[in-house]
């Protein structure tokens, strides 16, 4: 049976890369190709649904829809977070909670019909599902937040990525260092990596950061995400190690 691909630090740098490219890819397409939130939601769900019906119809897990995927539940976390909080007026605050209860939801399916050791084990067609519906709902829970600590806090887009990489390394260490449950650990990460993504999508692109814009910033971040797939896969053939003995 599937399983997800192997947890460790490549594992973390390519979500926390994916996530940073759907902030900016979904900022692209509803902001700058003046798509609209609305719109762009339709048709990254729809992406997205078509994605994740593809990675569980098969038999084994393939890295390339796996990553596809993700990237495809951020850019479409990102345009629909921007839907609830700006579109339907929720706001930040009020926009967070209704999608952290429905994401509370899903979870409590999770634990409902998900084996032990979920996360690190096999996954059943049922418990892919609910595993990548989890992760559409982070990332669109992530964006609010994210939008929120840069924009409703004195911290802005650096702070408040600074402020989530702290956290995150603190769960990074609970992890190692603690008996707490590893599929709690990580799904903690992957929330908090998801706002740490929108916070850094911004800082590349708002003129508050690096001033990018939506589109060289999507490409740049596009280009480091492939520099980390590239540095895996020399890895996982053993050039890397070979290149570093000689």
């Amino acid at each position: 049976m599937k399983k997800l691909p192997t947890i460790g630090p490549l594992y973390w740098a390519m979500i926390l890369s994916a996530n940073t490219i759907g902030e900016s890819g979904g900022d692209l397409i509803s902001q700058t190709l003046n798509l609209g939130y609305l719109a762009s939601t339709i048709a990254l769900v729809g992406l997205f649904a078509i994605a994740v019906g593809i990675a569980v119809s098969t038999k084994s897990q393939h890295p390339s829809i796996y990553w596809i995927t993700i990237i495809l539940s951020s850019t479409a976390g990102t345009t629909m977070s921007d839907w609830i909080t700006r579109t339907l007026g929720l706001g930040y605050g009020l926009g967070a909670l209704a999608i952290l209860v429905v994401m509370a939801i899903v979870f409590a399916a999770w634990r409902i019909v998900s084996p032990r050791h979920s996360v690190t084990g096999a996954l059943t067609p049922l418990t892919e599902f609910l595993y990548w519906s989890a992760i559409l709902c982070s990332s669109t829970l992530g964006t609010a937040f994210g939008d929120y600590i840069s924009n409703g806090t004195p911290l802005g887009f650096g702070g408040g990525s600074l402020v989530l990489v702290a956290v995150l390394a603190i769960i990074a260490a609970v992890a190692l260092f603690t008996n707490i449950s590893r599929e709690l650990c990580y799904w903690l990460a992957i929330i908090v990596a998801h706002p740490l993504g929108a916070t850094m999508g911004d800082y590349a692109t708002k003129e508050e950061g690096l001033n990018l814009g939506n589109a060289l910033a999507t490409v740049v971040l596009a280009v480091v995400f492939l520099a980390i797939v590239g540095f895996k896969m020399l890895r996982a053939t053993g050039i890397w190690e070979s290149a570093k003995s000689s």
